[in-house]
């Protein structure tokens, strides 16, 4: 999942054409053979399966009880599921363009619709321009079958995800690390949030996953690695090692702060 953009818009996000392959013990999500968008365990479906997706669940080291959360991509449904379990305080908005993913959510077992979980088919670009309330914690991970969508990657989209944040909000993305346009998407994040933005790549290093907070200030590097209040143990068992790597990644760059700062 390391292409370009391309010429490929919101639109045609929406008109891709999702499939299904079923393994021993898995399912998966496909746009393409070369590339799985989403895998969940049959046995346990409301499990972190692929690497990125429990690096994105970092964001509970620094929001540990959002009160809004929403996220850009449905995909198989493996962070929604997620959150919807271990997050019971949480409001859930997941914003999917695409008409065919949403109608695979029962094969995904991606709940229904209720007071604190939904899933609305909407363009994200348009959607975060004109948000109805602000969100604690925004994670974008919305990718089609030619990558990440330009409309998803310009300067004004992320400066409408900030704006869509509560003060003091969490903006969580998804980049494939080898994208010609990652570095750049990066930059632009770091711009919308006032600076700060942490890159921690996820086991595979295939994903690069940007965390910036609305106004700059994300952690210092003595960071805790302990377990969020009201995170039961299943879900902090997926997610210790990554609050260790975000732990690192922290301490590493305030090491290079300082040695910079001694020049």
């Amino acid at each position: 999942m390391s292409q370009p953009p391309g010429d490929e818009g919101s639109d045609g996000v929406r008109d891709a054409v999702p499939f299904v392959r079923d393994g021993l013990s898995s399912r998966s999500l496909y746009f393409s053979m070369e590339d799985v968008q989403s895998r969940m365990q049959l046995l346990r479906p409301d499990a972190l399966d692929l690497s990125y997706t429990r690096t994105m669940m970092g964001f509970l080291m620094f929001v540990p009880v959002p009160r809004r959360l929403a996220m850009v991509g449905l995909g198989g449904g493996s962070i929604a599921k997620f959150c919807r379990r271990h997050l019971p305080r949480t409001r859930i908005d997941v914003i999917e363009i695409n008409p065919r993913v949403i109608a695979l959510r029962d094969q995904f077992q991606v709940p229904r619709d209720d007071a604190r979980f939904r899933v609305i088919e909407a363009d994200a670009a348009i959607f975060m321009a004109d948000v109805p309330s602000r969100y604690d914690v925004l994670l974008l991970d919305g990718f089609g079958a030619r990558g990440l969508p330009r409309a998803l990657a310009t300067q004004r989209f992320y400066d409408d995800c900030v704006d869509a944040l509560a003060p003091g909000g969490l903006l969580v993305a998804n980049l494939h690390t080898a994208a010609p346009d990652c570095a750049a998407c990066v930059d632009r994040i770091d711009r919308s949030a006032g600076g700060g933005a942490l890159v921690v790549r996820d086991h595979e290093r295939v994903n690069s996953i940007v965390f910036a907070r609305k106004g700059g200030a994300l952690g210092g590097p003595h960071a805790a690695v302990a377990r969020p209040k009201g995170l039961d143990k299943a879900a902090w068992d997926q997610l210790s090692g990554v609050f260790q790597r975000i732990a690192a990644v922290l301490a590493s760059r305030a090491a290079e702060e300082v040695s910079g700062g001694v020049r």
